[in-house]
């Protein structure tokens, strides 16, 4: 009798010793999985932190920018790529390998709505005026008003012309409008829109300053 109640102790002993290390083998795994979660969550974080720092080089320094939610910077993307068509449209100098640049440039941007203006402006000789009489055309963006509730987006621009001949200095107003469709961006295209149904509303001298 005193052998068995020795050996039951001893059994008792030796199965809460088995609980104990069942109970922190459970709890170490809990940690561990818990430990897992939290890393991921933080290194998801880290990744996302990451990816929305952007860095442009400047003057050979790297400096850092912040990208943005596309929708958030719509608007503004939007009046940017009528600004660079337009001015890259408009913008012309007595040299013909210049004309064709802008006009290669501003090309991309739009539809062929701005192709057939290009084409009736060089069929009436207007380009080769530009660099036989030696004019330089600068437009001024006043405004561009913008319907950004429905796509493709409907816009309007005024500005002003201002065409320096040898003797005289020519001030127009322009009025342009057209809608902007949603594209996947390019070298040729940063803002992602294409400029459609273009069209120019009017376009008047309003003074005449003789040099």
């Amino acid at each position: 009798m005193e052998a068995k109640e020795e050996w039951f102790p001893k059994t008792r002993g030796i199965e809460r010793s088995f609980q104990y290390i069942r109970w922190v083998s459970i709890a170490a795994i809990v940690g561990s999985v818990v430990s897992g979660i939290l890393f991921f969550l933080l290194a998801g974080r880290v990744m996302l932190a990451a990816q929305s720092r952007v860095y442009i080089l400047s003057a050979g320094k790297a400096m850092e920018a912040f990208a943005s939610d596309r929708r958030s910077n719509l608007a503004v993307e939007a009046r940017a790529h009528v600004y660079d068509f337009l001015t890259a449209f408009f913008t012309l100098d007595p040299d013909e390998r210049y004309i064709s640049a802008g006009l290669r440039r501003a090309l991309y941007l739009a539809d062929r709505s701005a192709k057939r203006v290009y084409d009736d402006l060089k069929e009436s000789g207007y380009y080769a005026q530009v660099v036989t009489a030696n004019i330089s055309q600068r437009l001024q963006i006043d405004s561009i008003s913008l319907d950004m509730h429905q796509a493709p987006y409907y816009f309007r621009c005024y500005g002003t012309e201002t065409i320096t001949r040898a003797t005289s200095i020519v001030t127009r107003d322009l009025v342009t409008e057209g809608w902007l469709r949603e594209v996947e961006r390019s070298e040729n295209d940063p803002h992602g829109f294409l400029v459609e149904r273009w069209t120019i509303l009017e376009n008047r001298d309003v003074k005449i300053e003789h040099r």
